[in-house]
């Protein structure tokens, strides 16, 4: 039962905290895009980061 919370409360954070992008990311590409390859970890995660930032804009 703690067991069961607590790996729900873990999964949670890593949602939350981006840790779990990649492997949600290949659960999407293998349902809706089966004949593509899909990015590696570090491409994917170049692209995420790039997307993430793109439309920050500061003064300083």
């Amino acid at each position: 039962m703690i067991g069961n919370m607590l790996r729900r409360c873990w999964r949670a954070v890593r949602r939350l905290s981006g840790d779990d992008a990649y492997e949600r990311y290949l659960a999407h590409h293998a349902e809706h895009h089966p004949d593509a390859p899909p990015l590696s970890r570090e491409d994917f995660f170049k692209q995420w980061q790039d997307t993430k930032w793109k439309g920050v804009k500061r003064c300083c």
